[in-house]
């Protein structure tokens, strides 16, 4: 844009909005300061200034990207194909996919949806031998033994086939 007092380069831009009325004012740096606005020494035109921002995070982040040790596959290889390269990604990137796969699973980081008929016993009873190892553990952290020995005998119950 052009100065509305001198055809040189605006480099101050003001909009005012007075009882409905907008008034665009356009300036350059000579007029600004004779109209009493602060302008900087050196302004630089906002192009530059994006392609400096841009230029330094490509740079930053082409430095310190993080890659998988086993497929080569890097965070925005990852969010590119909104894929991961292999199982070890999970591992290698498990910062920054833990709040990503909490928020899409609403809050869950466990696996709980539906699985194979001729798995679905066997993960059944996985769960039920952890959730009863887990309260034999507290019992007996709690000095309760009743609790304790009714918790085992269960326990060995559902290990004998």
């Amino acid at each position: 844009m052009k100065c509305d007092r001198c055809d040189q380069p605006s480099v101050v831009h003001e909009v005012r909005i007075h009882e409905g009325v907008r008034t665009e004012l356009h300036l350059c740096a000579a007029c600004a300061q004779a109209a009493g606005f602060d302008v900087p020494a050196a302004a630089e035109p906002v192009i530059q200034m994006i392609k400096k921002v841009a230029i330094s995070a490509a740079a930053a982040g082409t430095r310190s990207e993080k890659a998988c040790p086993t497929c080569g596959a890097t965070l925005a290889d990852i969010r590119k194909a909104g894929l991961l390269g292999c199982p070890d990604c999970y591992e290698a990137f498990v910062e920054h996919l833990e709040a990503t796969i909490e928020r899409a699973h609403g809050g869950r980081t466990a696996h709980c949806g539906k699985c194979p008929r001729r798995r679905g016993l066997s993960i059944d009873r996985e769960r039920r031998l952890k959730q009863i190892t887990r309260e034999l553990e507290e019992a007996v952290a709690a000095e309760q033994y009743e609790r304790a020995a009714r918790l085992r005998d269960e326990l060995r119950g559902l290990n004998t086939p």
